[in-house]
C-alpha cells in the first residue's frame, strides 16, 4: 500500500476523527503524548517550522502558538478543512497544505525545524518521509516527531489483567514481521457507547518498523539523534484518567529528535 492509498483512508477517517478528538475523547494525546512533545520540544519562537502530517491542526496551533511561523500539510483534504476553519476563527498565521510527507512541495533548507505528531509510522515509504523531512531542512535544523512504540506497537498485541480487572503486561509477538498496510478498526477508547453508534470506526493501515530499523533509517538519511522519549503518566494525570494505568505497563509511544549536521 502506498501513500496515495494510505491518503485515501485518513480522508475517509478525517471527519470522525476530528469530531471525538475535539471532543475530548483522545486522552493519549492530549494527556500524554503530546505533553510530552512539547516537555522535550527546543525553542522555536521566531523560527520557520513545518508540521508534517498535521491532520485537523491541533498540535499544529500549539507550535505555532510558541512563536514559530508554521506551515503544515497533510495528505487529506477533510482534516485540512477543518484546520483551516480553526485558523480563520483564531488566526495564527498557519499556512495548510495538501501533501504527502513522502513529496512534499517546498525547495530544498526551507525550513528551521520540522515536527511530526504520530504520522510518520502510518506510511509505508518510511525512508523517503525521512528523506524528504531531511531535504526540506536547513543545515542545523532539528525534527522532532512521535510514533506509536516500535518495540510495543507489533503485529501481535494483547492486554493481560490480573484477578482484578488492573493491567499488569502486554503479550507481544511477530516483532520483526513488518505490516505493510494491514488495517485495524478502533475508535478512542474513551469515546461513550452512544456516541460509538453515530460514528463508524477509524480505518487505519499499519506498517511496523523494529527499533533498528527506524533508528538505521534515521542515521542513513543523515540525521544525528539528539534526544528520545517515552512519555508515561504521572500520579496526577492517573488520578485524572485511571483509565491511562496500562500506559505505566509498556510505552506506547517515541518521541525522537534528530538534527541535520550544520
Amino acid at each position: 500500500m502506498d501513500h496515495r492509498q494510505v491518503a485515501r483512508h485518513w480522508d475517509a477517517n478525517a471527519e470522525a476523527w476530528t469530531h471525538l478528538a475535539r471532543a475530548g475523547y483522545d486522552v493519549c494525546r492530549d494527556y500524554v503524548n503530546t505533553p510530552a512533545f512539547f516537555a522535550m520540544l527546543p525553542e522555536v519562537a521566531g523560527l520557520r517550522g513545518l508540521d508534517i502530517g498535521c491532520g485537523e491542526g491541533h498540535n499544529t496551533r500549539l507550535v505555532a502558538r510558541r512563536g514559530a511561523e508554521v506551515t503544515a500539510v497533510d495528505v487529506s483534504p477533510v482534516f485540512l478543512g477543518h484546520a483551516i476553519g480553526a485558523e480563520r476563527e483564531q488566526p495564527l498565521g498557519i499556512h495548510y497544505l495538501v501533501a504527502s510527507a513522502v513529496e512534499l512541495p517546498m525547495p530544498d533548507d526551507a525550513f528551521d525545524f520540522a515536527t511530526s505528531f504520530m504520522c510518520f509510522m502510518d506510511v509505508g515509504e518510511t525512508d523517503r518521509v525521512l528523506a524528504e523531512a531531511y531535504r526540506v531542512l536547513r543545515p542545523g535544523g532539528f525534527l522532532q516527531f512521535s510514533i506509536t512504540h516500535p518495540c510495543f506497537e507489533t503485529p501481535y498485541r494483547r492486554k493481560l489483567r490480573d484477578e482484578t480487572g488492573r493491567p499488569y503486561a502486554y503479550a507481544i509477538g511477530d516483532y520483526f514481521r513488518n505490516l505493510e498496510g494491514e488495517s485495524l478498526e478502533w475508535l478512542f477508547g474513551a469515546t461513550p457507547p452512544e456516541v460509538r453508534a453515530q460514528w463508524r470506526p477509524f480505518s487505519t493501515p499499519r506498517f511496523t518498523r523494529t527499533l533498528s530499523q527506524w533508528l538505521n533509517l534515521i542515521a542513513e538519511t543523515g540525521f544525528v539523534l539528539e534526544q528520545t522519549a517515552e512519555p508515561c503518566p504521572d500520579d496526577e494525570v492517573l488520578r485524572q484518567r485511571p483509565e491511562l494505568d496500562d500506559m505505566r505497563v509498556v510505552a506506547f509511544f517515541l518521541i525522537l529528535r534528530c538534527r541535520k549536521p550544520g
